[in-house]
């Protein structure tokens, strides 16, 4: 093991040992098409702890493809900064090449012609061949998953989240934290923590509203490299309000950052000499949590899907953005004495398909749980002409698509399309089949309403949608994009209070303003509200897309964004 001083050193000047990008030279061997599975793993063990971190996962067994967002606007004090820098600007903040993997996998330009030359990632087979390859190295390594894990595809939604289960359990996690896990319904959540999840299911703000106590375990003490590491877990705060509270009534969340603080304080009484925060605040949670609570030494952070190639350092607290989806595995070795943390190495670890080779046991095992469904999943539903994504604060071509399919299937002046964060991308030329479909719309509450609003209704929720993305404090912000409006434009400005952001709102079919009093027939979907009644909205689409053939789905010009 190398000095404690070197290891500093090396902490320090990440640039030194993996390039700017903190990626070494696989950028520029992938481009010529040199890259080897050796390049990506290849790491310099150091310290006495070392950290896998997966997060955000969505479900996805197989390997993807999936587009970074364009746009994704900061406010308030983290305008300009990671992860709020995309395309050219996110390039040059960490010296990545143009046309390099690098670009692939974290940025959005050329992304068409570069998933040509560098393929799909992820894939739980390469990331089982990482993992292994890790513990191989550190075998005491910790396995530590974010959550989202359960939710976001076909397999997922028809096994009721078995599938996934048994695949994290196979792969040895030690922890996890959650989310949308809590749509699949309290009954189910309980009947996996308590007979068949093999590690902890970790929620220290998770609390029973009838007794005001912690609902689950709030954090796991582990022995690693001779240290006393507390991993604690912290679930989505915003659940009752993003999602149905209906399916979880006696459960109450929220950041709680004073009982954080506490809770810090009590595992380093209880001999904590290392803290680690597992979360699914949202990055700019997490960025607001570090500065206000001390005594945490990294923050493992999720939900809002951020990938970024180095740690981000708030006060002595280090965050780590580790994507979605599968694309990367993140390692983290820290150098842990005399009870606090000395050093730190990362590396964020592209998972290309094509180039890490997968693990046969993890590849029979997610053969077989796909193989019930296998002719529904590959069944060819269209074709695309256009690239069908969905990352970006404004607009995604999968869900112009979805609000398409809405207006004319549900016969709607309008269409609302919520702003998930989560579903793969769709190359254009490439068939559609009922995965790609199950992929943007796979969830519990999939109903495709049909409702009359007021324009005054319209812009109420518009200005909602906005001010959960653009409040100045993270602490109002629950980490979605903007909501997709089909049929209807309107001009935002974000540095404008709530209530005064979204101005000049217009049915496109007659050029008008919308009527603040008329009424118009809006369709959407994933309401949160208990007794939506409509067909579901994978049937919706699936209609749309079989009656259209091959889809295309126009630059959307709709929206004029004033501020950013």
């Amino acid at each position: 093991m190398i000095s404690r001083r070197h290891f500093m050193q090396a902490s320090l000047a990440t640039t030194a040992l993996y390039g700017a990008s903190g990626f070494g030279n696989w950028g520029r061997l992938a481009a010529q098409q040199a890259l080897t599975q050796n390049d990506l793993l290849d790491f310099e063990t150091s310290g006495n702890v070392t950290l896998i971190h997966i997060t955000d996962i969505h479900a996805q067994l197989q390997p993807v493809y999936f587009r970074e967002p364009e746009i994704n606007i900061g406010v308030g004090d983290v305008i300009g900064k990671p992860p709020h820098v995309t395309g050219a600007d996110f390039r040059k903040m960490y010296g990545i090449e143009d046309g390099t993997a690098a670009d692939y996998a974290l940025t959005y330009d050329d992304f068409t012609a570069l998933a040509g030359t560098y393929g799909r990632m992820g894939g739980m087979d390469r990331i089982s061949t990482v993992v292994k390859s890790i513990r191989a190295d550190r075998p005491d390594a910790l396995l530590l998953d974010g959550g989202d894990t359960w939710q976001g595809s076909l397999t997922a939604l028809r096994t009721n989240g078995q599938d996934m289960v048994n695949i994290f359990n196979a792969l040895g996690t030690d922890a996890m934290t959650s989310h949308w896990e809590f749509t699949l319904g309290i009954d189910r959540v309980m009947e996996i923590v308590e007979n068949e999840l093999n590690f902890p299911f970790l929620g220290a703000n998770i609390f029973d509203t009838e007794w005001d106590e912690r609902a689950f375990e709030p954090y796991k003490m582990f022995e690693r490299g001779g240290v006393q590491i507390a991993v604690i877990g912290q679930a989505f705060p915003y659940m009752p309000i993003a999602n149905p509270k209906w399916m979880f009534p006696d459960l109450s969340f929220g950041v709680r950052q004073e009982n954080m603080a506490e809770l810090v304080a009590e595992v380093r009484a209880a001999g904590a000499e290392c803290v680690v925060l597992l979360s699914h605040n949202g990055f700019d949670v997490d960025r607001k949590l570090a500065a206000n609570v001390d005594g945490i030494d990294v923050i493992l952070t999720g939900h809002t899907h951020d990938a970024l190639p180095e740690p981000v350092l708030v006060n002595k607290t280090y965050l780590i953005a580790s994507g979605s989806h599968g694309k990367f595995v993140t390692r983290l070795d820290l150098d842990v004495s005399d009870g606090e943390m000395k050093g730190i190495k990362h590396r964020l670890i592209p998972i290309f398909t094509d180039v890490i080779a997968p693990d046969p046991e993890m590849t029979a095992m997610v053969e077989a749980e796909r193989a019930p469904f296998k002719t529904e999943l590959e069944e060819v539903i269209g074709k695309t002409d256009s690239l069908l994504y969905r990352r970006g604060n404004f607009n995604g071509t999968w869900d112009d698509l979805i609000c398409n399919a809405l207006i004319s299937e549900r016969e709607a002046d309008i269409a609302l399309s919520p702003g998930f964060r989560w579903g793969a991308s769709v190359l254009p030329g490439a068939d559609i089949t009922r995965e790609d479909i199950f992929n943007a719309t796979a969830m519990s509450y999939p109903e495709a309403y049909r409702s009359e609003m007021t324009g005054e209704t319209l812009h109420l929720i518009m200005e909602d949608v906005a001010d959960n993305l653009f409040n100045p404090d993270p602490y109002y912000q629950q980490g979605g994009d903007m909501v997709r409006v089909g049929g209807m434009g309107y001009r935002i400005d974000i540095n404008q209070p709530q209530g005064k952001r979204i101005t000049e709102m217009t049915l496109l079919k007659t050029g008008e303003l919308i009527d603040p009093t008329q009424t118009y027939v809006v369709a959407g979907w994933a309401s949160v509200n208990e007794g939506t009644e409509g067909p579901a909205i994978w049937d919706v689409v699936e209609d749309f897309i079989k009656r259209e053939g091959t889809v295309s789905v126009d630059p959307n010009t709709s929206v004029k964004v004033v501020g950013a």
